[in-house]
């Protein structure tokens, strides 16, 4: 299908390949293996001289619809989907590095991404040295000369910290490291990193991509050579990090309502955002569509809107905050983000609560910081239930 249509049309109509009874939704493709007409073919199968489907850890239908459709979202030549957003991070560096190389990470990430890096990577002579995710400065001081990954969220989980994607890229160019950003916050709908300068992006389709808390899934998208001809789609094939083919439909369908659900999320998210910033108990609020954000500039270059999530943090500490937590009725007291139900979370004891305190104080997770992940009900009605666990 043409790229010259616009993605809410893009994301109704790309990676449809209808079968022999010609199907309007697209089919679900529940198999665990593929019949070959003959031996011969076989062989030309699994040697790469015919493309086609082998067996679902590594080729099924519905799974490449999906690749299919995200990859045009996002301007990518290819995409690799895996069973999660973590395992899109580790096939992405299993599959590019070796022992004995160096990555350079934001320190403001997701928790779970801080202990690959630190707790796993490590062990197999993976070196990990974190980073401001705003001070460029800090990534150039960083490099050495077995650097081969810069990585980073941006907006970051969960303070929305907006790092300069085209100033990272130069440097990763100039190293000849490799940039991946994880664009979970925004989707290709609010902002394209490749566009930017990345070389690659890794989503959590488990996320906004689903947009209803359903599956799990995840995507690394990019250069062909980097995933296809390189070594992380090699890696897929042989650990098996894979997206099935019922997650992979309801991800597909997802994407069809990606664009009017994204500009629902942020416009709500901007209107609790103000609110909370005129609240006596709420001694900061993290949006980066509020001209309060340290990088609100920044933020309005590469993205087209400040997303749907709204972090602030309330005077008292983790007291008053599970205070604010435990007194909704309405909001969902869980650790996921991108529902259409909102969300509300206390990172330093969930979402960061397996990485250090040093590691927390130093990305700004403090005990009073929550973090709402904005849905689609009446902004009214978000902001009534958070207004129930806020002192006056």
């Amino acid at each position: 299908m043409s790229d010259d249509f616009e993605p809410e049309t893009l994301a109704l109509h790309t990676g449809i390949h209808r079968s022999q009874f010609n199907e309007h939704s697209e089919a679900m493709y529940l198999t665990s293996s593929f019949v070959f007409e003959s031996a011969a073919q076989a062989a030309a199968r699994f040697s790469g001289e015919e493309s086609g489907n082998i067996y679902s850890r590594f080729t099924n239908p519905t799974v490449t619809a999906m690749q299919e459709r995200l990859a045009v979202l996002e301007g990518a030549e290819a995409c690799v989907a895996t069973s999660s957003g973590m395992s899109a991070i580790l096939a992405c560096v299993m599959g590019l590095l070796s022992a004995g190389d160096h990555i350079i990470a934001s320190r403001s990430l997701f928790g779970a991404t801080v202990s690959l890096f630190t707790n796993i990577l490590s062990r197999f002579n993976i070196e990990t040295t974190f980073v401001s995710a705003t001070e460029i400065n800090q990534w150039r001081s960083a490099i050495k000369a077995n650097t081969k990954l810069l990585f980073l969220e941006t907006p970051s989980n969960p303070l929305t910290e907006i790092s300069d994607i085209p100033a990272l890229a130069a440097i990763a160019k100039q190293a000849n490291a490799w940039l991946v950003v994880d664009n979970c916050f925004c989707t290709p709908i609010l902002q394209k990193p490749l566009e930017l300068g990345a070389d690659l992006v890794i989503h959590s389709a488990t996320k906004y991509l689903d947009g209803q808390g359903r599956v799990l899934g995840g995507a690394v998208l990019g250069k062909r050579d980097l995933l296809m001809d390189g070594g992380i789609f090699s890696f897929l094939r042989t650990a098996g990090p894979t997206l099935s083919a019922f997650n992979a439909w309801i991800i597909l369908k997802g994407l069809e309502t990606l664009k009017i659900r994204m500009d629902a999320h942020s416009a709500h998210a901007l209107e609790v955002a103000r609110w909370l910033e005129a609240q006596p108990s709420v001694a900061r609020v993290f949006y980066p569509g509020l001209t309060s954000h340290p990088q609100y500039e920044l933020a309005k270059h590469q993205q087209k809107t400040g997303g749907g999530i709204v972090t602030f943090e309330v005077k008292g500490g983790k007291e008053a905050a599970w205070r604010v937590v435990d007194n909704t009725r309405m909001i969902s007291i869980t650790a996921n983000l991108g529902d259409a139900k909102s969300t509300i979370t206390h990172p330093a004891t969930t979402t960061h609560g397996r990485i250090s305190q040093e590691a927390r104080d130093a990305a700004g997770i403090s005990d009073g910081l929550l973090r709402i992940a904005i849905g689609l009900e009446s902004p009214q009605d978000i902001k009534a239930d958070l207004a129930r666990g806020l002192l006056p």
